[in-house]
């Protein structure tokens, strides 16, 4: 079901057994593709959206997320997603989303920052070039913490004096090296959301994920990367919470930080 004319803007869908996760519930790349395809379909009723800036070689890209859910949707299960603007001037959008079930009960909640790319420069293009009435703002905060400041993670074998900077964190475990590509591409040929999140997922094991379940979920994206990038993820764990940071291999440039909070699941 689509809410047009309105400040939000809802779809429903059914989750199939193959959109499932080993535990049989919604899984957040799931989660993470489907908040990005309403979004593009609400900016898309605007006016707004990536038809309306293709003569000027620009498109709407993510810069932070954070999404937190209380329960995933299981197999066969109907679920609806709606979202809506809580703010717009000319260099970004917040856009918050809400996850519920058929009786309308919230089963999660995200909110997001997006920004508009100059697919030429690679640079913030702005949105000024683009007009959206007052009446489809809707205003209305997201009800979860909002997204954190990003941390800095050094190797955990790396030689330091003293005590650590204040926003640095050491790793807790060995770097892991990946090179980019093809399938981590997207539109913008550049790598997709989803497969930063399912790098991050992949790094817990089947048994970690069948004991605990994802509660909260962050990315930073600092810049961007590309076909065969060589990457360095490091990580830091604190119990069930977790800092992740991705740089080039190279030059050492930051490309994305990483929350991903866990919390044990219920089996009563």
């Amino acid at each position: 079901m689509d809410s047009n004319g309105s400040s939000v803007f809802s779809q429903s869908f059914f989750l199939s057994a193959g959109e499932t996760n080993a535990e049989q519930e919604m899984s957040l790349p799931l989660l993470t593709s489907k908040i990005i395809d309403i979004a593009t379909a609400h900016a898309n009723s605007l006016g707004i959206g990536n038809p309306s800036m293709e003569s000027l070689g620009c498109g709407w890209v993510l810069s932070r997320i954070a999404i937190e859910v209380k329960r995933y949707p299981k197999v066969n299960e109907t679920y609806t997603l709606s979202t809506w603007v809580e703010a717009f001037n000319r260099h970004f959008s917040i856009r918050n989303f809400k996850l519920s079930d058929t009786e309308g009960n919230a089963l999660g909640y995200a909110t997001s920052v997006w920004m508009v790319l100059n697919m030429k420069t690679r640079e913030n293009f702005g949105l000024s070039h683009l007009s959206l009435a007052p009446d489809m703002i809707d205003g209305s905060k997201c009800p979860i913490t909002g997204i954190s400041k990003h941390l800095s993670i050094i190797p955990e074998n790396e030689n330091t004096e003293g005590e650590l900077p204040k926003g640095v964190i050491r790793a807790t475990s060995p770097a892991i090296d990946y090179k980019f590509k093809y399938c981590d591409l997207d539109f913008y040929r550049h790598v997709n959301t989803v497969r930063y999140v399912s790098m991050l997922l992949n790094q817990y094991s089947l048994e970690e994920m069948d004991a605990t379940r994802v509660h909260r979920m962050e990315l930073s994206f600092l810049r961007e990367s590309h076909y065969g990038e060589r990457v360095r993820l490091l990580r830091h764990d604190e119990g069930l919470h977790t800092s992740f940071a991705l740089s080039d291999a190279g030059d050492g440039t930051a490309l994305l930080f990483a929350v991903v909070e866990r919390e044990p699941r219920n089996f009563s």
